[in-house]
């Protein structure tokens, strides 16, 4: 492992995001200012202010900022020194609970940026982050993002190599290396068990932290996985079962790796129906507890290049192997991310619970549902100010950001 930095720059995009934070600190200051009639501010020769809050003691400070996503928290150290060293104690950085975050994911091998930067975006602070990837080893080609660990940790292909890395500490951990077919057309995951898997359609690697070397299982899929995910210990797959490219039906492995092989099922009941026939070009998308979100276009009819009205979300209890319709998009919205009748492909993302849409006709903005209790159908919402960093539609993954993850 390797610490760069252990106190790296949070940098935001210049956006109405970024006043989010400078404006409440300028308020603050304004607010400082205005009652020196009654409050002395002292300033000292290097610079640093002894503004009252500042005079609180260290467990008090802790509890305050902690009360802060982590993002703002984190940011909050830029306005002295005394909060610089505060609030970068492990007792304080240990209060921080995970931020959950989208992560935009660049098209393979872009021209190589003077500074590589994870752009990501805050559900709950409704705006943009990034993260410089400058830490990381040097490569004739720019970190490629796919993937986070269930404990915070961020996947990056570098060439040939898998990094294991927590972009908020600058910390990582190089993989040993694989061939080129692995790093092209490897899918990879991270089971909650600190493993780090690479799935294709004849094998799967899986390195295990004990062993720190990649182990290949033979794979029994009928066709290469699409759109794995991992809901607590079971690994669910689409797999593509006719040579027409028109039916797909789920495949899952419970505990993948633990009992030293990858035995795969396929998931169906005779009480589904046609269910994994009505939705085109299905995604899966991980949901809340032990649920997955199947998404994709609402068919007109069973013709296998029938258009869509819509897109639909359908849910999977895994707990009770039952269907229901958890969303569908508004009609306005789908017909804005070009999904009608004659347009092009959206791309389907996220996890938790949450999903976003990228069409190319909507290059700047995302669409996004989310489940929230209580609201029958979910809510749906446009992200706007993605940032121009991708050719056409955008695509990710979704990473819990930890600064007390380690490779």
């Amino acid at each position: 492992m390797d610490s760069t930095n252990p106190q790296p720059p949070l940098t935001t995009p210049s956006s109405s995001s970024t006043t989010t934070t400078t404006s409440s600190s300028s308020s603050s200051s304004s607010s400082s200012s205005s009652t020196t009639t009654t409050t002395t501010t002292t300033t000292t020769s290097n610079g640093d202010s002894d503004s009252p809050i500042e005079l609180l003691p260290s467990d008090a400070l802790h509890q305050i900022f902690s009360l802060l996503p982590l993002p703002q928290a984190l940011h909050s150290r830029i306005l002295s020194r005394h909060f610089l060293h505060t609030l970068s104690s492990p007792s304080f950085l240990s209060l921080l609970p995970p931020h959950p975050l989208l992560l935009l994911r660049p098209r393979h091998h872009p021209p190589y940026p003077h500074h590589p930067l994870l752009h990501a975006f805050s559900p709950s602070l409704n705006h943009w982050l990034s993260f410089p990837l400058s830490f990381l080893p040097p490569s004739p080609y720019p970190p490629l993002p796919v993937s986070s660990s269930p404990h915070g940790l961020l996947l990056c292909w570098l060439s040939k190599t898998l990094i294991l890395c927590n972009p908020l500490t600058r910390s990582f951990k190089p993989l040993p290396q694989l061939g080129s077919a692995w790093s092209k057309h490897g899918t990879v995951l991270s089971p909650p068990h600190g493993q780090v898997l690479v799935l294709s359609e004849l094998a799967v690697l899986c390195y295990s932290p004990g062993l720190d070397r990649w182990r290949r299982f033979p794979s029994d899929l009928p066709s290469k996985p699409r759109s794995p995910v991992v809901v607590k210990d079971d690994i669910l797959v689409l797999c593509d079962v006719s040579p027409w490219r028109s039916q797909w039906r789920l495949f899952m492995c419970s505990e993948g790796g633990k009992a030293g092989s990858f035995r795969w099922r396929r998931l169906e009941r005779v009480q589904w129906g046609d269910v994994m026939d009505c939705v085109r070009r299905p995604r899966l998308v991980r949901g809340t507890g032990r649920t997955v979100l199947m998404i994709g276009g609402l068919r007109s009819s069973y013709a296998m290049e029938s258009a869509c009205s819509t897109v639909v979300i359908l849910r999977l209890d895994l707990g009770t192997l039952e269907w229901d319709e958890a969303g569908r998009m508004p009609s306005g919205m789908f017909g804005f991310l070009g999904g009608g009748e004659g347009g092009g492909k959206v791309k389907v993302f996220g996890g938790d619970g949450r999903v976003w849409f990228s069409g190319k006709e909507a290059a700047r903005r995302l669409a996004m549902w989310e489940e929230v209790e209580g609201v029958e159908g979910g809510r749906w919402r446009w992200v706007e100010g993605v940032p121009a960093v991708v050719d056409g539609p955008c695509r990710g993954f979704v990473m819990d950001a930890s600064v007390t993850a380690v490779p």
